[in-house]
């Protein structure tokens, strides 16, 4: 039974984790590239993923997370309340609200030591990100991001120079992306997979970003879908530059696991603010609204991880 509940918990967070998730790394990937066949798109992708985690598994001697798991060891006994987490997880990110998919799913197998931590590494990561973000449009925003350099750009046609970018861009940010957040995806499986359960696993995983990638990244596209730009593979290839930059930096620092999606709500949040400021002043009130409305969705996914987390102690108790 508890190997059913194991693999049935692995499966919905899989759905809930990378659906909710894709938006920070394959969202303006997506967007930029929605006359593509989706299924190009999947193979990359997919061909990203297959290499980082059976590198991961290879390398770490079965352990697919990196050692982000390594003060999270699996439980004696998974019970059916485990599944609580990515259920909700699944609910909410079907209304297509961006949670913290680590607050959310580790949460629950964790000690308040370790809460504690990835909550102030992530806190850290949206501040760091917004203020880093702020900087770098400053001095990018008049040249890449105002519309007489985009015009300009599809004018000379060089949208393949930037499309060869935007992919090289969108597979490094992927990769950083999966080694932080595999803990999530496979804290129901045992820290040590077999070949039989690497292969099964990845599988499943391919088969769900298939579908994913199918429906176009699903509602919560619409989170990159309503920011300046983002179908634009110029604007779309800086951002996953920047953002893949600060995970390689700042997720490598310590093997605590951080919520990827602050950092990303972050990043957007300092990109909006420093366009809007130099480029469109008339928003900037708008453009404030925005920002907490996003923050205030990762925060919904903070406190409901809490109450959960309390509840399935409760329960363990």
């Amino acid at each position: 039974m508890e190997l059913v509940i194991g693999y049935l918990g692995f499966l919905i967070s899989v759905y809930a984790v990378i659906a909710n998730d894709v938006i920070q790394t394959l969202g303006t990937f997506i967007a930029s590239n929605h006359k593509t066949k989706w299924y190009f798109l999947w193979f990359f992708a997919a061909g990203i993923l297959t290499i980082t985690v059976y590198y991961g598994w290879f390398s770490n001697y079965g352990d697919v997370t990196y050692g982000r798991l390594s003060n999270i060891p699996l439980p004696d006994e998974i019970h059916w309340w485990y599944l609580l987490a990515p259920i909700t997880l699944l609910i909410i990110t079907r209304f297509g609200i961006p949670v913290s998919t680590t607050f959310m799913i580790l949460s629950v197998f964790s000690s308040s030591i370790v809460i504690e931590k990835m909550i102030l590494k992530s806190v850290y990561g949206y501040a760091l990100a917004f203020i880093f973000s702020i900087l770098i449009y400053f001095f990018v925003s008049k040249k890449f991001e105002s519309k007489i350099s985009l015009d300009k750009l599809d004018k000379h046609k060089r949208k393949h120079y930037w499309l060869v970018a935007q992919w090289f861009s969108t597979g490094f940010l992927w990769s950083q992306w999966l080694i932080q957040d595999f803990a999530n995806i496979f804290v129901f499986l045992p820290r040590k997979l077999s070949g039989y359960e690497l292969l099964f696993s990845l599988s499943l995983i391919l088969v769900v970003m298939a579908y994913i990638f199918k429906s176009k990244g699903g509602k919560i596209q619409e989170i990159v879908n309503l920011k300046a730009n983002t179908r634009n593979i110029r604007s779309a290839t800086i951002i996953d530059f920047i953002y893949g930059i600060f995970l390689f930096v700042f997720g490598n620092l310590n093997q605590i696991p951080m919520s990827t999606t602050w950092v990303f709500i972050g990043i957007l949040a300092g990109r909006e603010l420093a366009i809007t400021y130099l480029l469109n002043k008339k928003n900037i009130k708008y453009t404030y609204i925005i920002i907490a409305k996003d923050l205030g969705k990762v925060n919904i996914g903070l406190i409901v991880s809490v109450v959960i987390a309390f509840f399935i102690q409760f329960l363990k108790g």
